[in-house]
């Protein structure tokens, strides 16, 4: 118990109460926090990933196309992005709960909530203080995310336009929650960083050799993810008009209505994956009933479209 108090005070202490993290302001001083930059770097992502799709279907013609050789890559990728989420998780919420303790007297006053401030930040709000430190390593986070397309291509010579445009957008949106003091950030952070700790957790595991699961795990946390976010945009347009405007409102309606269109690709492709998660039950039934061979064979493959589909 004495060494566990020390460690619990040290890791606070460096996830919440840093000067540099307690300092923190955004600027365009720092690096990524331009405009320019921004754009530059999704239009990069973008012509880069693309480009390799065409070299790799240029240079290894149909009957030869197979996965490139990455080794451990994709389990070391995995690993570091949920170390990475975890810590972004942890950081904020005892950033969060630091924030809440320390200017709960100064939201006596405008009678605000710790729940109201968590779903809309009041008008005025600047990019400062330990709540955006963490939306800030939240956004360098999202370049680590760019690189599993790279891996995707290379591992399945496939390149979808749903990858593009929802690692884009997200790079995109993070960026505005520090541009302009979006309100709902801190939650949406939280849920995000939690999801992808889970999720890129579940890849590792899967990708060093253990067994996954036997339902499309990342599909239906994508899906939950998605649907409590879109649930709680009406709490923050709820409050918005209640308390007399919420900080960051454009920013949020941007956020919202790419939320709905990344929501509506991933029920299109989680409807895809389930019609396909059904047809191996219906195979696996025939089975079992002492099916023929065709009929195995059609479950191999199958189930192989599936791994592919689930791991995506």
């Amino acid at each position: 118990m004495g060494v566990q108090l020390p460690m619990s005070r040290a890791l606070r202490y460096y996830l919440s109460e840093h000067p540099s993290i307690v300092n923190f302001r955004w600027s365009h001083h720092l690096w990524g926090s331009t405009w320019s930059f921004l754009l530059a770097a999704v239009a990069a992502y973008v012509a880069a990933a693309s480009a390799l799709h065409l070299l790799l279907l240029l240079l290894l013609p149909r009957p030869r196309r197979r996965p490139v050789p990455l080794g451990p890559l994709p389990a070391l990728h995995s690993l570091a992005v949920a170390a990475a989420s975890a810590a972004v998780f942890a950081g904020m919420l005892l950033s969060a709960s630091a924030e809440i303790r320390d200017t709960r007297w100064l939201w006596r006053r405008s009678r605000t909530t710790p729940i109201q401030w968590l779903f809309c930040f009041p008008l005025g709000t600047r990019p400062s203080g330990r709540v955006f430190f963490w939306s800030y390593a939240f956004y360098l986070s999202r370049f680590l995310h760019l690189l599993r397309t790279f891996l995707t291509v290379l591992r399945r010579r496939r390149l979808t336009f749903f990858q593009l445009f929802n690692q884009s957008i997200l790079l995109c949106m993070s960026f505005l929650w520090l541009e302009f003091s979006q309100s709902f950030q801190v939650l949406a952070i939280l849920s995000t960083t939690l999801l992808y700790a889970v999720v890129y957790g579940y890849r590792f595991w899967t990708a060093i050799g253990l067994p996954g699961a036997r339902f499309p795990f990342v599909a239906n946390c994508q899906v939950v993810l998605l649907a409590c976010n879109l649930i709680c945009h009406f709490g923050v347009l709820f409050l918005h008009f209640l308390k007399g405007g919420c900080n960051g409102i454009g920013a949020w309606v941007f956020n919202s209505v790419f939320n709905g269109a990344i929501l509506f690709l991933v029920l299109k492709f989680y409807v895809k994956v389930q019609l396909k998660y059904r047809k191996v039950g219906a195979v696996a039934e025939q089975e079992d009933d002492g099916s023929t061979a065709p009929a195995q064979a059609g479950s191999s493959g199958t189930e192989t479209k599936i791994a592919r589909e689930k791991h995506h």
